[in-house]
């Protein structure tokens, strides 16, 4: 007879390992070297099942077909570690992401994996931080290193270890976040054995599937009530691949075949010269589909892999979302992100209430390198983050991340450890879509360095704005500058740059892309116009020009002045558009 198990034992075990996926967090920061992983908590943790299908976490898939590389050799004490896209099949997406896999045993029997990867500063290659803006090939890109065992029976392969750690510039940061990372799935390990202890292993393992199959469950209501059946597609850009080519077209259609919900790429530009290109995993689009539908349509449902039959993914071959080797790809989060874009388009043909607008539009990286006074080599490696985009519920967040669990490095950590000095932090002001509900704005970071050094700078949305949806505006792009020392005039530098020479007392002022607004501007409650504009995130020609808000000379709103400039607004522009785009190359889809 089947296992059964009732649903306050479900709730317990499901919320156990919700516990255990962010108690590997709290593990791999506290071990952790690099300002990456230690402070921003880019590493994205996962347990499975004895499929390898992934129960909790952030991102899945892989672990199938790394255990079918070894024709099933998985013993206890196997720890696997890999970095290459195309050896794993796109599980990880460019080379910096160093991958760990455990599998779990509970008295000798496989009852799961757990697994994380995170992102090293550094693997080698042509540049500093291994993410070169020129780069043609992925042999370019740094060491690139196939599902492998670091630990074998709980052996420490010391050969891949000493290989891995000689082919970076950061090698001691790198050691320490790797050892995190197994630290971090060793700690997943014990909690899995642990609930197999106290309620059984059937019991558990049972659990794990009945977890799978009611968020499957859940998703197949979704997708009945939110995805259309005729298709619907929407087209959105990348502006460059670093090496002067684009803007480069990602066209996403949407349709449903019963419970089935078919994403399809085709028409998607095909791969770029550049290392733009996102060599994405089927399984991996799955997830990204999946969890976005999750957090727009209802956030209770726990994310796991059970749905993942219920989707079918297109991704032509030889596209900028599905390259052939040896393609470079290091900068793929400008695509990545691109991605959210073009679903939050589609879906918001269908369902505009429910959708949200565009977002800042990648992953911004500032690395800074060199040696210091010391003589000592120093790499600073920053993400930035930009405006999070106007939805349904209010407004977009100012200067956030994409990825709910980042944060910003803190500036007393950068000034303690580098040798910098952040002059300047704060929201852009005007950069945030006008809307009924604003979008988030950018941010500008003023760097001042104080020793010689070379600078790369990776970003995008400097070319395409990111559109506003119901109504709302586009919201403002992204630019960088360079001021030398001894000068005040800044000189603009591109979004995609390597090796940019400093010297101590140069600026670089970073200013991230702002993200779309939300509904009818002129719709917006005057008093919190004002507020923004008191704020400094919006301006007072702003506030007239696209709210409609006339305001006083202590920045309160004139209500009487504010209800006929809005009405004359209205008259004179008519219904608002769906989309606004603030851009408009010949193949937009904007209908």
């Amino acid at each position: 007879m089947a296992t059964k198990v009732d649903p306050i034992t479900l709730d317990i075990i499901e919320n156990a390992l919700k516990n255990a996926r962010f108690e590997m967090d709290g593990v791999v920061v506290r071990i952790s070297l690099s300002p990456v992983i230690r402070e921003q908590h880019d590493e994205f943790p996962m347990i499975c099942n004895e499929r390898g299908q992934m129960v909790v976490g952030q991102f899945g898939s892989y672990i199938p077909s790394v255990v079918e590389k070894f024709g099933g050799n998985v013993n206890e004490g196997d720890i696997f570690v890999w970095n290459d896209p195309y050896a794993s099949k796109g599980s990880i997406s460019h080379n910096n992401d160093w991958c760990v896999m455990l599998p779990i045993f509970h008295e000798k029997v496989l009852v799961g994996f757990s697994s994380i990867f995170g992102h090293m500063v550094d693997v080698g290659g042509s540049v500093p931080g291994s993410m070169p803006a020129d780069a043609r090939t992925i042999w370019e890109e740094g060491l690139r290193v196939p599902p492998v065992k670091i630990y074998d029976k709980g052996v420490l392969n010391q050969g891949v270890l000493d290989i891995m750690l000689n082919n970076s510039r950061t090698p001691d940061m790198n050691r320490a976040d790797l050892m995190a990372l197994i630290a971090g799935c060793k700690t997943a390990a014990t909690r899995v054995r642990e609930l197999c202890d106290r309620f059984g292993r059937e019991t558990y393992m049972t659990a794990c599937d009945m977890l799978l199959d009611r968020t499957r469950e859940a998703m197949r209501q979704v997708i009945r009530k939110y995805i259309p059946e005729e298709p619907v597609s929407f087209t959105d850009y990348v502006d460059d691949d670093g090496l002067g080519n684009g803007p480069f077209k990602m066209t996403l259609t949407i349709s449903r075949r019963g419970d089935i919900a078919v994403f399809d790429w085709t028409g998607t530009d095909d791969q770029a010269e550049g290392p733009i290109n996102f060599h994405i995993h089927e399984g991996l689009c799955k997830l990204f589909f999946g969890v976005y539908m999750i957090m727009s349509f209802d956030p209770s449902v726990l994310f796991n892999e059970g749905f993942y039959d219920l989707f079918e993914i297109v991704l032509p071959e030889g596209s900028l979302l599905n390259p052939r080797f040896p393609a470079a790809l290091s900068n793929r989060l400008n695509t990545h992100t691109r991605f959210f874009d073009c679903q939050a388009g589609a879906l918001g043909k269908f369902v505009p209430q429910l959708s949200m607008a565009a977002g800042y539009g990648t992953s911004p990286h500032f690395i800074f390198s060199g040696t210091d006074k010391d003589d000592k080599y120093f790499q600073l490696m920053e993400l930035l983050f930009g405006g999070v985009p106007g939805r349904p519920k209010g407004d977009g967040f100012d200067g956030h991340a994409w990825w709910p669990l980042f944060s910003a490095t803190p500036i007393e950590y950068i000034e303690n450890y580098y040798p910098v000095l952040v002059e300047r932090y704060m929201p852009i002001q005007d950069s945030g879509g006008p809307g009924l509900h604003r979008g988030g704005a950018g941010i500008e970071k003023v760097y001042r360095m104080l020793a010689a050094g070379k600078v790369s700078i990776h970003d995008d949305r400097e070319v395409v704005p990111p559109w506003g949806i119901n109504g709302g505006l586009h919201g403002g792009t992204s630019s960088k500058w360079v001021i030398k020392a001894g000068e005040e005039t800044p000189e603009r530098i591109p979004s995609k740059i390597d090796n940019l020479k400093v010297e101590p007392g140069d600026r670089v002022v970073f200013k991230t892309a702002g993200s779309g607004g939300w509904g009818d501007p002129l719709d917006r409650d005057a008093a919190t116009v004002a507020r923004d504009v008191r704020y400094g995130l919006v301006s007072r020609d702003q506030a007239e020009n696209a709210y409609g808000v006339v305001l006083t000379a202590q920045n309160l709103p004139d209500e009487a002045a504010s209800a006929t400039l809005r009405k004359k607004a209205k008259e004179k522009r008519g219904e608002p558009p769906a989309f606004d785009f603030g851009y408009s190359p010949p193949d937009r889809q904007a209908s």
